[in-house]
């Protein structure tokens, strides 16, 4: 069976080389991503940028994603972000004329939105909206909790979430990371949401809202996300079959150290497909069909 060249919806890098996130993480540059990348069989990923003081101590712009995307066109598409506290940091900010500059520009989508405020803050509902209203998908870092974190604060079941995917119909949320990934499963508790929780799950959550509302979407990059497709193969497989063209393959690799945990999820979908157990239309569209619709790609689909 013949591999499909993937498109990774979740990357982060710098034009600065030694761009630091923190004191111990170092941006992966994009020449060693493009070396990366023609290992692992992916095509082009989507560059996204940490506008958020939460994330790291020198926040990226929308201006170096820009420049990112346009130099290294073989390599990345590229998306920018808003921080929900940005305009004039009230819930009435209009942050449409600021997200449809970037998109005219050539912006595919919105994210990763790492602002460490409840998904339920009015500053987060008026970012939703203007999203919604500009018609770019976004992808949501989801939190357990506030302060020495990152992220969209969500409880237990993912409450905040479910009010976001009904009250914004029309917006495309991609959820990531442990607090969005342990609900897999319904045995979750505050711990557990800040840890790659292993052995058999049943959909949790995360089933349930899939089933409710069509504009979820899962972004399967990082440990978080492989962990949880590949902690219970059966009930994955099911589950790729039920939601196949709503997941999106990703690696979130920031730094050169990170390759070698990253590359899992890559393998194993080739692996699985090899195998028989994901159908030849599942697999091309978590690898790259689901990207090419959701960002509006000019790529064509199955390659």
């Amino acid at each position: 069976m013949e591999k499909v060249k993937k498109i990774d919806v979740h990357i982060h890098t710098s034009m600065w080389k030694g761009a630091q996130i923190n004191s111990h993480v170092v941006l992966a540059s994009p020449e060693y991503l493009r070396k990366v990348y023609d290992e692992l069989g992916i095509e082009k990923g989507i560059v996204l940028p940490l506008v958020s003081p939460e994330f790291r101590f020198c926040v990226q712009s929308n201006e170096e994603m820009e420049y990112l995307g346009n130099k290294y066109s073989d390599t990345f598409f590229w998306a920018c972000c808003v921080d929900p506290r940005m305009g004039k940091n009230n819930a009435e900010s209009d942050l449409t004329y600021i997200l449809n500059y970037y998109k005219e520009r050539g912006a595919v989508g919105v994210g990763e939105v790492t602002a460490n405020l409840d998904m339920d803050d009015p500053l987060v509902d008026n970012f939703f909206y203007h999203a919604e209203k500009c018609g770019m998908p976004v992808t949501i870092h989801v939190s357990h909790k506030k302060y020495d974190n990152y992220g969209l604060i969500d409880d237990v079941g993912l409450p905040k979430l479910e009010r976001a995917l009904k009250k914004f119909p029309n917006l495309k949320i991609l959820g990531h990371a442990q607090a969005f990934w342990c609900e897999i499963d319904d045995n979750v508790t505050e711990q557990s949401r800040e840890d790659y929780v292993k052995g058999p799950a049943n959909g949790g959550a995360i089933l349930r809202l899939m089933r409710k509302y069509p504009n979820l979407y899962c972004d399967i990059s990082a440990g978080s996300g492989c962990n949880a497709m590949t902690r219970d193969p059966e009930f994955t497989y099911k589950f790729i079959e039920e939601f196949g063209d709503r997941l999106l393959f990703g690696t979130d690799i920031c730094a050169e150290g990170q390759t070698t945990v990253l590359s899992k999820l890559s393998k194993w979908l080739d692996d699985s497909y090899e195998a028989g157990r994901i159908s030849k239309e599942n697999y091309v569209n978590i690898c790259r069909g689901n990207a090419i619709r959701i960002f509006n790609l000019n790529l064509p689909i199955d390659e």
